[in-house]
C-alpha cells in the first residue's frame, strides 16, 4: 500500500536507508508493470508519483499512466491524468499518445471526466496538441455547465499562450464569460481576456466597450456584504478584484473616456479596502498601479501616492520595498508625473529618508534611488545632508555611485556656489577613494569658474584637509580629495601664503560653517605638506603626476624656495613611472629660462569655454558671476596657449585651449618652441634642433 511505503520512508534514519527503500520499491513496481497486473496498477502508479515527489526517477511509469487514462473507472482516470501532468511535459514525444484520450474525454457525459481532460490540457499542452484540440475547447466554452466553462477557459488560456494566432477564436467567447454570475467562471474569463489583450493590443479598442460591465462587477464586490463562500480575511473575493483591476488597467491606458468611467469605482475601492491585512494591501497595490497607468484625475493620483506612503510605514519589509519601487516608477515616468504627483510625493520625503537607515540593504538601495529623484531647489539642503550621512555608512561598492550622484545633484540645485563646493568637498572626504575621475574634473571646473575669493576659500579648505596628521592622516586614502587638493594648491597656492585669512564667502545660510576662516601658512609649510603627501605610502602615481606639476606651478606663485622645488622635482627624474619621469625632466628644463618666460608658461589655467557653458546652466536660482570670471580670465600675463595649459594637465578639464592671451610675447613663444623641439634653444648651436625629451604630448 502507498501508506506502507510512506511509513517505511519516514522510518529511515539516513539518506542511504531511504535510497535503499526507494530502490527496493522501484524494482518491485517495475516487476508489477511487466506482469500487467491491472488490479495493482493504480496503487503502483500512486506509489511511483510519491517516489517522483521525493526526487527519485520515475519515468518508467509514463506508459502505465496512459493505460490508466483509457480505463473506464473515474478513479483510474484521475490518477492517470495526475501522473501525466507530473511525469510528462510538452517536449516529450510520449505526449502525442494522450491527444486521442483527451479528445474522447472532452466529449464524455460525465462533467468531472471532462474537467480532468481540460485540466490536463491546460497544464501540459504542446503547440501541436493545442491546434488539434482547439475546436473542442472552443465548443466547451459555450457549455451550459459552469464547471466545464471554467475549466475550458483555463485550457483556452494555455492554448492562446502556446499558439497566439488562435486567440481570435476565443475572443468573442471570452467576452460572453464576463456576463457570468459564477465567480469561478468570471475569474477565468477575465484572466483569458487579459491575456489576449496583452498578446494582441489591436483588440484593446474593441474591448473598451466592456469597461462599464467590469466597473459594475467591481462595485458589486466592494459593496457586497459578508459572503462565506468568497470571503478572505474580510474581503470579498480579492482574487477576482485584482484580476478586474488588471484588466481595467489595460483598457484605460491612453483612453480618457474609459479612464473617466472607472475613476469613481477606483476611488471607492481605494477608500473602502482595509489595509491592515496582506489581502487588503494586495488590492490597494493593484488599485495604485491602475490609477497610475490610466488618465485618472489628479485627486485620485494623490490618493494613490498617499496609499504608497502608508505602505512605507508598514513593518513588513516586502510591502515597503514594493512601495519604494512603485514610487520610483511614478517619479521617473517620462512626462507622466504631473506637479500634483511630485508635491504629493514630497509630503512623504521624511519617511523615504528614514528608509535610508533601514537594516535591509534592498530597502536602503530603493530608498536611495528614490531620494535622488526627489531632489529639487527647495529641499536640496535637507536631502544632501541625509545622503551625505548615508554615504558615510554605505558599502564600498555604493560609495562611488552615490558620491557621483550627490555631486551631480548639488550642481543642478545648489543654493549658492559655496554650498556646492562644501558639499563636493564632503563627498571627497568620505568617498574620494571610490569616486570616478569625472567627479574630480567637474569639481575643478566649478572652482575654476568661481570668483577669486571663493577660489581662495576652496584652496585653504582642501589644504587644511591634507595637511593634518602627516602620514597617519586618514584623508590621504581618499585619492579624489588628494588630487583636487594638489591641483588647487598648484593653481592658487599664493593665497595660502598671502598673510590674510580666508573670508567667509556666502556663509549666511550655509550648512557647513567649519573652516570658514583658516589661518595662512608659510611657503615652507606648503612645500613640506606637498613633500609629505608625495613621499607618503598612500600616494598613487596619479597623485605624484599632479604633485610634480603643482610644484612646478608654485615656482611662479612663491617668491622663494626655487632651489628646494627644483630638488623635489629632481627626485622624480628617474621614476619608474614613465609619465612622472617625463614630466619631471620637462619641468626641470624650464628652469633654464628666465623667470619672466617661466611665469608666462606657468600662469593660471584659463577658464574653458565648456566650463563657462556648463556653469551658466548650474545654480538655477543664482546668476553666474561672469564679470569675475572674465576679469580673472583676462588677467595680465595670462598664458593660454596649448603648452601652458598642458603643463597642468590640460586633459584634466576635458579639452585644451587653442587661443593665445595678450600677455604671451613672441619671444616667450619662440623659447617654448625651441624647448620642445624648435630651433634656437639656449645652449643649442645655430641650425640644430633640440631633441624633445619625449614624443608624447606634454599636455599629458
Amino acid at each position: 500500500r502507498l501508506k506502507d511505503l510512506i511509513k517505511a520512508v519516514r522510518a529511515c534514519k539516513t539518506a542511504a536507508d531511504e535510497r535503499a527503500v526507494i530502490a527496493r520499491e522501484s524494482a518491485f513496481i517495475r516487476t508489477q508493470f511487466k506482469e500487467e497486473n491491472v488490479e495493482t496498477r493504480g496503487v503502483n502508479v500512486a506509489k511511483l508519483l510519491y517516489i517522483h515527489m521525493l526526487g527519485y526517477p520515475a519515468h518508467f511509469g509514463q506508459i502505465e499512466c496512459l493505460k490508466l487514462v483509457v480505463s473506464p473507472r473515474f478513479s483510474d482516470k484521475r490518477l492517470g491524468y495526475l501522473g501525466i501532468m507530473l511525469l510528462l511535459d510538452e517536449n516529450q514525444e510520449t505526449l502525442t499518445l494522450v491527444t486521442n484520450s483527451l479528445k474522447n474525454d472532452m466529449n464524455h457525459p460525465n462533467m468531472y471526466v471532462v474537467g480532468l481532460a481540460l485540466c490536463t490540457l491546460g497544464n501540459i499542452s504542446s503547440p501541436e496538441m493545442a491546434r488539434d484540440l482547439s475546436a473542442d475547447v472552443e465548443k466547451l466554452l459555450g457549455s451550459s455547465n459552469a464547471f466545464i466553462r471554467k475549466k475550458a477557459a483555463l485550457a483556452a488560456l494555455r492554448i492562446v499562450r502556446k499558439v497566439p494566432e488562435l486567440a481570435e477564436n476565443y475572443y468573442q467567447r471570452s467576452k460572453t464569460l464576463l456576463g457570468e454570475k459564477n465567480h469561478g467562471v468570471l475569474l477565468t474569463g477575465v484572466t483569458l481576456l487579459t491575456e489576449m489583450l496583452r498578446m494582441s493590443p489591436n483588440l484593446v479598442t474593441d474591448a473598451r466597450s466592456l469597461v462599464p460591465q467590469l466597473v459594475r462587477h467591481l462595485k458589486n464586490l466592494v459593496t457586497a456584504g459578508f459572503s462565506p463562500e468568497h470571503d478572505v480575511s474580510g474581503v470579498t473575493d480579492p482574487f477576482l478584484q485584482i484580476k478586474i483591476l488588471r484588466l481595467l488597467r489595460l483598457l484605460g491606458n491612453g483612453d480618457g473616456t474609459a479612464s473617466e468611467q472607472m475613476n469613481d469605482v477606483l476611488a471607492q475601492v481605494a477608500t473602502n479596502t482595509e489595509g491592515s491585512k496582506n489581502v487588503g494591501n494586495s488590492i490597494l497595490y493593484e488599485v495604485v498601479l491602475t490609477i497610475m497607468n490610466i488618465q485618472s484625475e489628479s485627486s485620485l493620483r494623490v490618493l494613490a501616492i498617499n496609499i504608497l506612503g502608508k505602505f512605507l510605514s508598514n513593518r513588513d519589509n516586502n510591502i515597503r520595498y514594493v512601495a519604494l519601487t512603485t514610487l520610483a516608477k511614478v517619479q521617473s515616468a517620462p512626462g507622466a508625473a504631473p506637479s500634483s504627483d511630485s508635491s504629493a510625493l514630497q509630503r512623504h520625503r521624511s519617511t523615504i529618508l528614514d528608509c535610508l537607515r533601514d537594516p535591509d540593504i534592498s530597502i536602503r538601495r530603493r530608498a536611495l534611488e528614490l531620494s535622488f529623484q526627489l531632489a529639487n531647489a527647495q529641499n536640496i539642503r535637507v536631502l544632501a545632508r541625509e545622503l551625505l550621512s548615508f554615504l558615510e555608512v554605505a558599502e564600498g561598492d555604493l560609495k562611488g555611485n552615490v558620491g557621483a550622484k550627490i555631486c551631480e545633484m548639488a550642481a543642478s540645485y545648489r543654493p549658492n556656489r559655496r554650498w556646492e563646493i562644501d558639499t563636493v568637498c564632503r563627498v571627497l572626504k568620505v568617498a574620494g577613494g571610490y569616486v570616478e575621475q569625472d567627479v574630480v574634473n567637474d569639481f575643478i571646473k566649478t572652482v575654476s569658474t568661481a570668483p577669486t575669493e571663493l577660489q581662495a576659500y576652496t584652496v585653504r579648505k582642501l589644504y587644511s584637509f591634507i595637511s593634518k596628521g602627516g602620514d597617519s592622516n586618514p584623508l590621504l586614502q581618499q585619492e579624489g580629495l588628494v588630487l583636487a587638493a594638489i591641483w588647487c594648491i598648484g593653481e592658487y597656492g599664493e593665497v595660502l601664503v598671502s598673510g590674510s585669512t580666508s573670508p567667509v564667502v556666502e556663509s549666511a545660510e550655509d550648512d557647513d560653517k567649519e573652516d570658514a576662516a583658516i589661518a595662512p601658512s608659510s611657503e615652507k609649510e606648503v612645500l613640506d605638506t606637498l613633500e609629505a603627501v608625495l613621499k607618503g605610502p598612500l600616494a598613487t602615481d596619479a597623485a605624484r603626476e599632479y604633485g610634480v606639476t603643482a610644484l612646478m606651478k608654485l615656482t611662479s606663485r612663491f617668491k622663494g624656495n626655487e632651489d628646494r622645488i627644483r630638488a623635489l622635482i629632481s627626485r622624480y627624474r628617474a621614476n619608474i613611472d614613465v609619465e612622472i619621469q617625463q614630466r619631471a625632466n620637462e619641468y626641470l628644463a624650464l628652469f633654464n629660462f628666465d623667470k619672466t618666460t617661466r611665469d608666462a608658461v606657468l600662469d593660471k589655467m584659463p577658464v574653458l569655454e565648456i566650463a563657462l557653458a556648463e556653469e551658466s546652466q548650474k545654480g538655477k536660482g543664482e546668476p553666474m558671476d561672469k564679470a569675475a570670471v572674465a576679469a580673472e580670465t583676462k588677467a595680465p600675463g595670462a598664458q593660454t596657449n596649448g603648452v601652458s595649459g598642458g603643463l597642468l594637465g590640460g586633459d584634466l578639464l576635458g579639452s585644451t585651449v587653442p587661443t593665445v592671451a595678450a600677455g604671451a610675447t613672441a619671444g616667450g613663444l619662440d623659447v617654448l618652441t625651441s624647448l620642445f623641439g624648435g630651433a634656437g634653444a639656449p645652449g643649442t648651436p645655430s641650425g640644430t634642433t633640440a631633441k624633445s625629451p619625449s614624443d608624447n604630448d606634454v599636455s599629458r
